[in-house]
């Protein structure tokens, strides 16, 4: 029996290794694509038997030589914060990135099946509590507004072209090795002593473990269809900011608390959380709570986040 190729774009990032390593665990064979240099042992530590560095054109991917049966698009980008800095680098790497996978699809491998790690972000400021997947999209960054594009093509190609798609809107992923977004840009500021933080810290969001996001998104997979059904991937349970930091003060033996400022910017979502009752569905459920998981990202950040 031949064993299955998995592509999976934007391997070198973050939630990328974690689903590579994820697929091997599974038993494919898995390709990675994208920006980034690490060594072979590196790859082979995340699962990877071959990488290709370049941008998620159709000409680079057509020049894989490959025919993989299962496409996990993890590369686009990177946050909020990047994309109002850069917007048209952002449109770039998350829309131009999603078409060029799906007219490689329809041409070279229209019975794969794509899996779009999309974001919470393309709800934007919401209403009601928790959120479905059928709730309204209103994004309220550039960020967002091209993860609904984004969706949005695939569902056509998908309508169009009869390929097997899904998407799975994930709320705030994090894990060891994640360097961006809140806990690591907390830690830094909690190990330089600095204790005053932006916001109120009343806001909550809806973490999910990487090592849970990525067995989603591998799951995920079974599920994709030409209807392209949407999921969303969380743990399932808000947790406010400053419960996070409290954390994470007590974690990396700081005998204070942290205090904000008070500021709030506009546009900026005060509360997120999800209704993950479809994932939970699937026979799917996080294993990692976010006491669990902010222990294992200090440890690492202590170890080797610290240094970089």
């Amino acid at each position: 029996m031949n064993q299955k190729t998995a592509l999976v774009t934007g391997a070198f990032g973050a939630v990328g290794r974690y689903v590579s390593s994820a697929l091997a665990g599974r038993g494919y064979a898995v390709i990675g694509l994208g920006h980034g240099s690490w060594s072979l042992d590196q790859q082979r530590r995340f699962g990877l038997e071959r990488w290709v560095e370049g941008d998620v054109s159709l000409a680079n991917l057509g020049q894989l030589e490959a025919k993989p049966s299962l496409i996990v698009a993890c590369a686009g980008g990177s946050s909020v914060g990047a994309s109002v800095n850069a917007p048209y680098l952002d449109f770039q790497r998350t829309v131009n990135a999603t078409v060029a996978i799906l007219e490689f699809m329809r041409l070279q491998c229209p019975e794969a099946a794509l899996v779009y790690p999309s974001s919470a972000a393309a709800y934007g400021v919401v209403e009601q509590l928790p959120i479905r997947e059928d709730s309204p999209l209103c994004p309220s960054s550039p960020y967002g507004v091209h993860k609904k594009i984004a969706e949005e093509i695939i569902a056509e190609y998908s309508r169009f072209f009869g390929l097997k798609t899904i998407v799975v809107r994930l709320f705030s992923v994090y894990g060891e090795g994640f360097c961006k977004q809140l806990l690591w840009d907390a830690c830094h500021r909690i190990a330089a002593n600095e204790t005053t933080f932006f916001g109120t810290g009343d806001e909550t969001r809806d973490w999910i473990h990487a090592a849970d996001a990525a067995e989603l998104l591998v799951e995920a997979a079974s599920y994709a269809t030409p209807t392209c059904p949407i999921v969303n991937g969380a743990y399932g349970e808000p947790v406010t900011v400053r419960d996070i930091l409290t954390e994470l003060f007590r974690l990396m033996n700081r005998g204070d608390r942290p205090q904000f400022s008070g500021e709030t910017r506009a546009g900026d979502p005060l509360h997120y959380h999800a209704d993950v009752s479809k994932a939970l569905a699937w026979g799917w459920q996080p294993r990692v709570a976010w006491q669990e998981g902010l222990k294992r990202y200090v440890s690492w950040f202590q170890a080797e986040g610290s240094s970089r």
